[in-house]
């Protein structure tokens, strides 16, 4: 087999494969040695090779033995996570073993199922999360893959069957229209302290809205890549005047306020709200 063709196979399998597939595939043991002695291949570990190209979290998973798994996956996804150690996660299969590598910081799992590598599927890569991680992190990157379009009905379902008994509630709660994945952590952390929360509102006049509260408030969140520019700040406040006009409240938080400085957020929402005619606080 030419090399040309070793290297189709490997892209095919997102840059990385065990020596079993090439050889399935027609390679010989000597056609291997020849892609690596001319570059086109590196050997991971015994029996596994890569592109150069190749993802390098893909090409830490299958050195450690598995696929990309967990938050790890999520991200290479492009689903919206929370900002957190960025420990490579592993899916090893039901039966998969470890293996030495240097600057091993991987964290394992042992879902059921057989392991290959590249990225673990983004349905048991959520379900991953569920097991591993807190529920805000769950949460958000569930209502992000949704919003994506990365979840079929079938799959929700599915996810919900198998998560964990304390996280079916946060499955039930989503929803697929949350802008990013900061709304949804904000709306999470809004319902578990007792705010009935009214998401994606069109209120005639201002357009539509991050969260209208106690149909008076209006809560609106923007994320680190938005609100950067004068121009953008000028028509947050256009729409915050006519919002006033109507006799909406309004108020605006950033990334670092809701992750990082949340009490503040929560007391001036409560605070607001407190003066409102008819508070809707639980």
């Amino acid at each position: 087999m030419s090399t040309a063709r070793i290297i189709e196979i490997l892209e095919w399998r997102e840059g990385v494969a065990h020596r079993r597939a090439l050889i399935r595939a027609g390679a010989s043991k000597a056609d291997i040695a020849c892609a690596i002695l001319g570059g086109a291949i590196v050997r991971l570990r015994k029996g596994v090779y890569a592109l150069p190209a190749a993802d390098p979290l893909v090409a830490v998973a299958a050195r450690h033995g598995g696929a990309v798994a967990c938050i790890s996956a999520l991200r290479a996804h492009g689903i919206w996570v929370l900002d957190g150690p960025n420990r490579p996660h592993v899916w090893l299969g039901g039966k998969g073993r470890t293996h030495a590598h240097p600057d091993c910081r991987c964290i394992d799992h042992h879902d059921a199922g057989r392991a290959t590598f590249g990225l673990t599927p983004v349905r048991l890569a959520l379900v991953q999360v569920a097991q591993c991680c807190d529920a805000e992190t769950f949460f958000v990157a569930y209502e992000s893959a949704w919003r994506l379009g990365k979840l079929a009905p079938a799959d929700r379902q599915w996810i919900r069957s198998v998560v964990p008994a304390r996280r079916r509630w946060l499955v039930d709660l989503a929803r697929g229209d949350a802008d990013s994945g900061l709304e949804s952590l904000v709306r999470l952390r809004l319902v578990r302290i007792g705010i009935s929360v009214e998401p994606q509102v069109l209120i005639v006049g201002v357009g539509r809205v991050d969260f209208l509260l106690s149909g008076r408030l209006i809560v609106e969140v923007d994320g680190r890549e938005n609100h950067d520019g004068q121009s953008l700040r000028h028509k947050d406040l256009v729409r915050d005047a006519a919002a006033a006009a109507l006799g909406y409240d309004t108020l605006r938080f950033d990334y670092a306020l809701v992750v990082y400085e949340w009490a503040t957020v929560e007391r001036a929402i409560l605070a607001r709200l407190s003066r409102a005619p008819h508070p809707f606080v639980g």
